[in-house]
């Protein structure tokens, strides 16, 4: 089986070797360089043809970001995935601006990064939400593959409140006629905030969807041309969408 090719960009080259050998012990990945230099990692990136870059924001000669910056200015189509320390909010939402796949922050074992790498990218989405039953998912990893396949990170606050109202609206379908009032109040219980504090999350959430341009992934998940370049659906029109499918799919 041909493995994915991998390019490990980390300050600390003990912390490289350690990721290095998780990502090789495994049949699906197989490094094909490392650096600590952020110049010479996106000629890595470029030279390999590498499909996935893990790369931490402190780097030699060129940081993290500006690795973003110069594959997403050369149309390259790596995942990169930031792997760092610095976990504040506007950094990790300034990554996925600047093309970040995903973000983990550390201290993470290299196991675990390598898992959720596996889970998040190497299934076909098409197959997934097209041409599978899904019988065998529960709920939450259903409704987990959509976010990811629309490109909703999920380390952002919004990914877990949308989970949540798209739950709820399954769970009881009129709850979507009543969103200010009723459901953000329910999420808001939930998780120990406020109904205001949901609702601007979860825009948010939809917004880094729309940004990243996963409008054609929205509409070949629901069949048909759904969005146009420039629309956005509303909160409710989002959660009433997906929990629509849910039911549809038997959930």
């Amino acid at each position: 089986m041909e493995k994915h090719s991998v390019v490990i960009l980390q300050d600390n080259m003990r912390k490289a070797k350690e990721l290095a050998e998780a990502f090789d012990n495994t049949e699906d990945f197989k490094v094909v360089g490392t650096s600590s230099d952020g110049e010479e990692g996106v000629m890595l990136v470029l030279n390999q043809n590498a499909e996935f870059c893990i790369l931490d924001l402190v780097l030699e000669n060129l940081d993290g970001l500006g690795v973003l910056e110069k594959l997403q200015k050369m149309g390259v189509k790596t995942h990169s995935i930031v792997f760092s320390a610095l976990g504040r909010d506007e950094v990790i939402d300034t990554c996925i601006a600047k093309g970040a796949s995903y973000y983990a922050t550390k201290p993470c074992p290299p196991e675990t990064l390598v898992k959720r790498i596996r889970e998040l990218f190497l299934e076909d989405k098409k197959e997934t939400f097209k041409n599978r039953t899904n019988n065998s998912l529960s709920l939450d990893e259903k409704i987990s593959r959509i976010f990811i396949s629309v490109g909703i990170p999920p380390h952002i606050k919004g990914y877990g409140y949308l989970r949540e109202g798209v739950k709820l609206a399954v769970e009881s379908p009129d709850v979507i006629n009543n969103i200010t009032k009723k459901l953000y109040p329910m999420i808001g219980e939930k998780y120990s905030t406020t109904p205001s504090k949901v609702e601007r999350a979860i825009r948010h959430a939809i917004e880094v969807a729309w940004a990243r341009g996963r409008i054609g992934n929205i509409n070949d998940l629901f069949g048909v041309q759904t969005y146009l370049t420039g629309e956005k659906p509303t909160n409710g029109e989002f959660i009433a969408l997906i929990a629509d499918k849910m039911l549809l799919e038997g959930a």
